[in-house]
Parts: C-alpha cells; structure tokens; sequence
C-alpha cells in the first residue's frame, strides 16, 4: 500500500528520511532550506513498505494573487530514494505524480521548478510528469581513482601554480576559531564586490556561523595562510560520499598566486582520506560562451557530469494568464517560470566564488 504525506522543514521527520537515502547530499537536508531561505520548505514524500520518493521544495507566494509556485533551494536538490541509483517501481512513481499532482491542485501552486542533483540519478522519478532539460556540464574529481590518477588529471599549469604556492610558503589550515571565521567573511564580502555579484550571494555573517556550526552533515572551512595571513579560503561539505565545493573568496591582491587552487588540492586530499567517492565543484556560468569559472574548475578534472532541471506547470491556464499579466514578451527564453523573469536568469545558479 503506497501513502504520501507533506512535512515541513523543522520536523525532525524531514532528516530521518533523507538520511535513510541511499544517496543525498547536504542541500537536502532541513537545516540547509532552513537557513537558506525565508519561504516555507516541504518535503513531498511517497512510500510503501519498501521503498520512497521524498521531493524538498520551496513554496512561494506568487505576488498579488492567490497561489502560489515551488522552486528548489540554490545548490542542486531534486529527489532522493533508499533505492540505488533511484530504482523506483512503477507503481510508486505513479502514485507520487499522482499525489504531487493532487497537492499542487489543492494548494493553488501553478508551476514547479527543481535544479537536479548532477550526481544523483533523478530523471526516472519525473517520467511523464513535467520535463528535464538537460542544460550545462559540471566538474566531479572521481575520488575512487587511485590519487595518482587524479593528480594526472590537471592541468598543466595547475599542477606548476600549486607547487609554486608551496615553494613560495602558502600553507593550508582548518578555519575554526571566530577569528577566522571572520576574517573568511570580510574577504567573502570583498570578492562579491570585486566582481559585482548580485545582492542574493551577500549571505549573513550569521548565515555563515550558522552554517560552519551546524550538526546536520560535515562541513570544513579550509584556509590559504601566507605568513601567518589568511588570503583565500572555501568551505566544502562532506555528506555521505560526496564532497561539495560550496562557497569561496580571495584577496584582490593573491589571485595571481591561486590560491583557491592550492586549498583545492587540499580538499582533494582529504577527501581521499575520508573515503569519499566525489569532490563536485559545480560548473560555471551557464549561458556564457566566455566561461572562466567553469574553466577554472574543469582544470582539476576531466569526468563532467550533466547538470539539468524539472519544470512542470500544474495549471496551464493560470500560468499564461501571469505571464500575459507580467507583459512578459520573451517567450523563447528558457527561464521558468516566465512571470518571475529577472535581470539573473535562472542559468546563474552556481555562484561558487573563486
């Protein structure tokens, strides 16, 4: 017997599940669409005796009306299972778009949308419910490689640029006191005003001690240190095999000494020595023909994996009848959904600051 349920972010549920996923990652989790955004979160989840489907979602109000749409949390989301490589019987999958359809109608929400896990193999569960569309290729370190094999993996000069932070005396250390905390966030708010990032990336300094303090899965704040001086930093997540190249910065005046790709290397290496079988760090700018980001991030690796999102309008007419209200007039744009067009399309989704 299949039953669905909704859960919202905070009960103790929502983790219990997702932890007992065969494969999830920390965008998953509740603490994450707790502290990443101020909409309500829920995790649509489907199951019998056997097997489940658990879909986490943002609901949002979808100004002057009454409904309402879902979105995923920023970072790669989609569903998670207990089934190895998301092998969900039919009759389950079924009976998941069939309730999800049924909520939808219910609480008015006119369209969804998810950014899917690259990682994760999600695509089945949206079999003939919606559609995924396959967009931009993202960088993963196959860590089940022998290191040696990894290491051969970079590119030349990325192999020359972090001997030379060696030989120049850069050292790596785990951030942890609050003094290094803050000095990561100062050079954080630095890097986005250097390179003009939208005020959506500009989290809190709570936001940040949050995160780093947090028990819902691993985390580490790794930092460049130059003569007792901390010049770059990232914080990578570690949550069951995989590992996550999630925010980082430089200063201005070490980016030619690349840092960020010495702290890389670092994170490589313990991931190694935790056992993991992935370090994922994210594409680019999708969209971009003049990609630096994704070139600075596949020069650590040669295994790309497929970055893609669902979309699905649960109420057609309703959903043309905002995008005629909003005056939209680009309707070949690949933005979803049309009536919540921005200057920042959708494609901009991996911020990941070098």
């Amino acid at each position: 017997m299949c039953n669905f349920e909704v859960i919202k972010a905070g009960d103790p549920k929502w983790d219990n599940i997702i932890r007992s996923a065969s494969v999830y990652d920390f965008y998953h989790t509740s603490f994450y669409h707790r502290i990443e955004t101020s909409y309500p979160s829920i995790l649509l989840h489907a199951y019998n005796d056997n097997e489940f489907i658990a879909l986490p979602l943002v609901v949002r109000p979808i100004e002057n009306t009454n409904w309402f749409d879902c979105t995923s949390v920023y970072g790669y989301c989609g569903p998670v299972s207990n089934r190895a490589n998301m092998e969900i019987s039919n009759e389950l999958r079924l009976f998941f778009k069939d309730r999800c359809k049924r909520y939808f109608k219910e609480k008015g929400v006119i369209s969804i949308f998810s950014r899917l896990h690259p990682i994760i193999k999600q695509k089945n569960i949206f079999q003939d419910f919606g559609e995924v569309l396959d967009l931009n290729k993202t960088v993963t370190i196959n860590l089940s490689l022998p290191p040696d094999e990894q290491k051969r993996q970079y590119r030349k000069s990325n192999k020359s640029e972090i001997n030379q932070c060696r030989s120049k005396g850069f050292y790596i250390i785990e951030g942890s006191s609050e003094a290094e905390i803050g000095t990561f966030i100062d050079i954080y708010y630095h890097t986005m005003q250097r390179t003009g990032a939208s005020q959506q990336y500009f989290f809190t300094k709570e936001y940040f001690r949050a995160f780093l303090s947090n028990t819902a899965f691993g985390k580490k704040l790794l930092l460049a240190k130059l003569e007792d001086k901390i010049v770059a930093g990232a914080i990578f997540t570690y949550t069951g095999t995989i590992m996550q190249y999630h925010l980082a910065a430089t200063l201005a005046e070490y980016m030619k000494a690349a840092p960020m790709k010495f702290i890389i290397d670092e994170a490589r290496m313990l991931g190694n020595r935790m056992g993991l079988k992935f370090l994922h760090l994210g594409g680019g700018v999708g969209g971009r023909d003049d990609d630096s980001l994704f070139s600075f991030k596949s020069g650590f690796s040669e295994h790309c994996v497929q970055f893609s999102v669902w979309r699905y309008i649960a109420d057609q007419q309703k959903y043309k009848s905002l995008v005629h209200t909003k005056g939209v007039g680009h309707k070949n744009s690949n933005f979803f959904p049309l009536y919540r067009m921005l200057p920042l399309a959708f494609l901009n989704y991996d911020m990941v600051l070098l």
